[in-house]
């Protein structure tokens, strides 16, 4: 068999076919985006079963001239596991149809899991184009990808982008949603406490299912201003504005939830240490609850270590980082915790609660 410096021919060609995957994996995400702006997914759910391609390109008006494509893009969404190819038997015939899977739908509007908000908010060319400057970002100090590309550090981005936060706020509830269906068989995590602080809760949509799960526990969202001010509370549910790298309101638990990825070491220490004053001034032995990437290689299976990793790096654009458990035990000993426990969550989430 033939080699070139000592590689054989067999080698090179696997080679070659793992660089065009990630060299056109951004059609992964286009194919994504097209799905979600043609609303394909409610279009199958509201016909209440497969659908033909035939049928689909009628409804979508599809001229002539574009059916092929639509079936290539169909079949091959349906081949990543976005859309399950089905027989029927119709008008006396056999047809190939197109039902959804888990995947496509979280991806039907108006649904109570739906993820649309996510794929329209990370998709939009602000957030995504921001990775044509990776060469240039590691190059620099101190500066975030977004201090290259838009000129601002993400959350001073969004104070100044009204349209862009509320895309943001939504796609960060929708999320939420995915959380709250895990957290739902978590009630021992809640049990005993009278008051948590869901620091960076956004609009509140998990701090809504943690009041409707335990209607005698108090919980404050905590937030930028301009994210709370707009917002009314209930009986057990209250918004407050202010920032968590100066203090954060006492409570017997505080809960992060995808928050200290979005920070530097040096930076969650100063939060770590908020949430420990914060849990201390309320005389009781309090906690905070972490729901947040663990990343473990050894354990985990292959395509969730890759997911995991993968987000790591998406969170170059703020300086963030996910973390393994060595990491995280590092950081909970420099605020000045004593203990933790890590618990699995979500398929790539866990769930950390540390005690002072």
């Amino acid at each position: 068999m033939s080699s070139i410096n000592g590689r054989n021919a067999s080698d090179l060609f696997q080679g070659q076919s793992l660089l065009y995957r990630h060299l056109f994996a951004f059609v992964d995400s286009m194919c994504l985006k097209w799905i979600v702006e043609l609303r394909i997914p409610d279009i199958i759910n509201n016909h209440t079963k497969p659908i033909t391609l035939s049928e689909l390109v009628s409804i979508l008006e599809i001229p002539p001239t574009k059916v092929g494509h639509v079936q290539s893009l169909m079949r091959y969404l349906s081949h990543n596991g976005f859309f399950e190819r089905v027989r029927i038997h119709e008008n006396f015939e056999d047809k190939e149809a197109y039902a959804l899977t888990a995947a496509s739908e979280l991806l039907v509007n108006g649904n109570q899991l739906s993820l649309v908000p996510m794929v329209e908010c990370i998709l939009d060319p602000t957030l995504s184009d921001s990775f044509h400057h990776l060469k240039k970002w590691v190059r620099e100090e101190d500066l975030t990808l977004f201090h290259i590309s838009l000129g601002s550090h993400f959350w001073e981005f969004l104070t100044k982008n009204p349209a862009y936060n509320e895309s943001f706020n939504e796609a960060m509830a929708s999320d939420s949603q995915m959380s709250n269906l895990a957290l739902k068989d978590c009630k021992l995590v809640f049990e005993g406490l009278e008051t948590i602080v869901d620091v960076g809760g956004g609009t509140g949509t998990t701090a809504k299912i943690i009041c409707e799960a335990f209607p005698n526990l108090k919980c404050i969202v905590f937030d930028r201003p301009q994210v709370v001010e707009n917002l009314s509370g209930s009986n057990n549910l209250a918004y407050v504005g202010g920032d968590m790298f100066m203090a954060i309101p006492t409570a017997d638990a505080v809960l992060l939830k995808w928050i200290l990825h979005n920070w530097t070491d040096k930076d969650c220490i100063k939060i770590l240490k908020n949430c420990k004053e914060a849990i201390s001034n309320n005389g009781k032995k309090g906690k905070v609850i972490i729901i947040d990437v663990v990343i473990n290689e050894k354990q985990d299976q292959h395509k969730v270590t890759e997911l995991k990793l993968l987000m790591d790096v998406n969170m170059a654009c703020v300086n963030g980082k996910e973390r393994s458990e060595e990491e995280w035990k590092k950081l909970f000993k420099e605020a000045g915790f004593q203990a933790y426990k890590t618990s699995p969550l979500t398929g790539y989430l866990s769930l950390i609660e540390i005690y002072p």
